[in-house]
């Protein structure tokens, strides 16, 4: 009887990757999935450095034994921006750098070199 018991109350395993939204924006980040979790390291491809934004949706993998290490690993792709394939867009705020397919580079916002204006917004 125990063991019949026992079986039945046995849980789900958690899955290997969440999506949570963003509490806490910094590196280490605090996400919410099904409970808040903090001090979640924040991941991103080579020679990119981002903090994820306040109520974003971010993918959360679970990484260690037993998923015991959680780490934030992206955000959720905006559909808002028109992208083909293979482009790649970095935005924040206003400030956006849209690398196009077909060789344009198209900058929105104010751009500085060394410190110096090369071109403003507006």
């Amino acid at each position: 009887m125990w063991i019949a018991e026992k079986s039945r109350s046995r849980q789900e395993p958690e899955p290997a990757a969440q999506l949570g939204q963003v509490t806490l924006p910094e590196d280490p980040a605090g996400v919410y999935l099904d409970g808040e979790r903090r001090n979640l390291p924040v991941f991103a491809p080579g020679g990119y450095v981002w903090r994820p934004s306040r109520g974003r949706q971010v993918l959360v993998i679970k990484t260690g034994a037993g998923g015991a290490l959680p780490c934030v690993a992206g955000e959720r792709c905006s559909d808002q921006w028109e992208l083909e394939e293979g482009e790649v867009l970095l935005h924040s705020g206003k400030a956006v750098l849209h690398l196009r397919a077909d060789g344009t580079v198209n900058i929105t916002g104010s751009l500085t070199v060394n410190g110096q204006p090369v071109m403003t917004a507006g």
